[in-house]
């Protein structure tokens, strides 16, 4: 009698299993790969579709659709499927700027036994014909730009460094260029100055980092002047140009390097904690030179929100102590701040160094 109850038991324990087993979704996909083949650029977004089954035995959700880039758009049946029933996932791919093959991923997450599914999509995008706005992209005066931004990146302090704008007219009359307000230390033609119906020409702008005696990164912007008309008050037709201007340590001997100065600040990170908005704070970083020749403070530079006192002392002794005071205003300020303090050196290993002033401004209500 009691192996009758026991088989019994078993079963009833077994059947409950099995129906549990069945009330659990599954999504079934008639494929997790989707080749877009050749597609063309200028054609714009693609699509494909991935059908799925639910062969499970309770409705299916899907939770959850997740690409492994922007390219990608995807859409998906958003109401629950039931047993036996279908429903799809359909992918957008935006091949603008995407040239050439790509392989991507989406995740798929719902409900289901099988919760994660990785599907993948590829292809190969052929790239559309490249127009005048491609390669002259920035409008200004009538004419178009490569760009209005000469970004000549890192400059040593006895370097000269050239580059070029290029330029083409797309309208039916003449344009003249000319530059207004050219500092000293930057040298600007246009080639042409006039500039024909359909023509193209070029602006040469050289930079004279020694004319200019400064460090860090620097950023002038020049007013240009098309057909002779110029408003100061239209900041729209500046050409802007930027440079990193560094110390060049590169010839340095090893008994050199070994003889350099050498920065260390007792702190990197003044936490001012929470302020009312309005109220100022100031802290002061210690540093010294434990090199074995003279520490040159060649700049000290804040960002928006905090003065700076650069030491009194511009050049410091080995072994000698120092320190630079800063303070921050927190007027018209609200929330976290981090600001930084960039303080540049003749120190070879360290020639720039980030001090933070981080914190938050809390507005009274």
């Amino acid at each position: 009698m009691k192996k009758v109850v026991v088989s019994l038991l078993v079963l009833t324990l077994v059947g409950l299993f099995q129906l549990q087993a069945q009330k659990a979704p599954y999504i079934e996909f008639e494929s997790i790969e989707y080749d877009y083949g050749k597609i063309k650029e200028s054609d714009g977004m693609a699509y494909g579709v991935f059908n799925f089954t639910n062969t499970g035995g309770s409705p299916l959700v899907i939770t959850d659709v997740k690409p492994s880039c922007g390219c990608t758009s995807p859409e998906w049946t958003r109401e629950p499927i039931a047993p036996g029933k279908t429903g799809y996932i359909k992918s957008g791919y935006n091949p603008q700027n995407r040239p050439g093959a790509f392989n991507k991923t989406i995740r798929v997450t719902s409900n289901a036994e099988n919760n994660t599914v990785i599907l993948r999509i590829k292809g190969d995008v052929i790239p559309r014909e490249k127009g005048i706005e491609d390669f002259y992209p920035i409008e200004m005066g009538g004419l178009r730009l490569s760009t209005n931004h000469v970004a000549l990146q890192r400059i040593t302090v006895k370097e000269v460094k050239t580059d070029t704008v290029e330029i083409y007219n797309p309208s039916d009359k003449d344009v003249a260029i000319a530059f207004q307000r050219v500092p000293e230390h930057l040298a600007i033609k246009a080639i042409p100055t006039t500039i024909k119906p359909q023509g193209k020409g070029k602006v040469i702008v050289t930079y004279n980092a020694p004319k200019k005696n400064d460090w860090g990164f620097l950023i002038d912007r020049v007013p240009i002047v098309f057909n002779g008309e110029y408003d100061p008050r239209d900041r729209s037709k500046n050409l802007t140009i930027s440079a990193d201007i560094q110390d060049d340590f590169s010839n340095l001997s090893e008994k050199e390097l070994a003889n350099a100065p050498v920065v260390v600040f007792d702190q990197k990170v003044y936490d001012f904690g929470t302020l009312n908005q309005g109220e100022t704070t100031s802290n002061r970083f210690s540093f010294r030179n434990e090199g074995k020749t003279d520490l040159i403070i060649r700049k000290v530079k804040t960002s928006c929100g905090c003065t700076a006192v650069a030491p009194d002392d511009k050049i410091i002794k080995p072994g000698q102590e120092s320190k630079i005071d800063v303070t921050f205003r927190s007027a018209g300020k609200k929330g976290k701040q981090n600001q930084t303090v960039t303080i540049i050196t003749n120190d070879p290993k360290t020639p720039q160094i980030n001090l933070k002033v981080t914190g938050t401004v809390q507005v009274k209500s």
